[in-house]
C-alpha cells in the first residue's frame, strides 16, 4: 500500500497526501478547528462506507448480478466499555459502527444477503475489526517527498 502522509497547516487543518492525491482533515469550530474539512473519524467512516460499496460492486460485477448501485451510511459512536453489554474485555472504551446498506437493482433476496456478507468482508472492515499493531518511530523530520 502506498504511504500516506499528513502535515498540520493552520490550527487543526491538516493536509494529507497519498500517490497523486491531496485531501484535508480538520475539526469542527466548536472543538477549536475551522470546519474546513471532515474530521479524521468522519474520514474513517467514509473509508469504511466506500470500501464496503466498492467491494459489493466488484463482487456483483464478477457474478454478473444486476446491481445498479450501492448506498452505505456509517455512524461511529464511542462509549465506555462498561456500558456496552456485548463487550467482555479490558478496554476502557469501545466503538460501535452502525452501518446501513442499500443495494439498488433487481436483485433477489439471496443475492442481497450475499452482497451484505461480502461488503462486511471489505479490507477496511477487516482492518477495523481484527487486532492491529502499531509500530511508531519518532523522527526529527519526515524524509522529503
Amino acid at each position: 500500500m502506498p504511504t500516506v502522509t499528513a502535515r498540520t497547516l493552520d490550527g487543526y487543518r491538516t493536509e494529507i497526501k497519498t500517490r497523486s492525491h491531496t485531501f484535508y482533515a480538520d475539526e469542527p469550530e466548536e472543538t477549536g478547528g475551522s470546519d474546513s474539512a471532515p474530521t479524521p473519524m468522519e474520514m474513517l467512516a467514509g473509508a469504511l462506507a466506500g470500501c464496503m460499496a466498492i467491494t459489493a460492486r466488484l463482487y456483483a460485477e464478477r457474478k454478473k448480478w444486476p446491481l445498479e448501485g450501492v448506498d452505505v451510511s456509517v455512524e461511529i459512536e464511542r462509549m465506555k466499555a462498561a456500558d456496552y453489554p456485548a463487550y467482555q474485555g479490558d478496554a476502557q472504551f469501545v466503538h460501535e459502527f452502525r452501518v446501513r446498506l442499500a443495494f439498488r437493482g433487481p436483485l433477489d433476496a439471496e443475492q442481497r444477503e450475499r452482497l451484505l456478507d461480502i461488503a462486511g468482508k471489505c479490507p477496511v472492515h477487516r482492518a477495523i475489526e481484527t487486532p492491529a499493531f502499531f509500530k511508531t518511530d519518532l523522527l526529527e523530520a519526515l524524509p522529503a517527498d
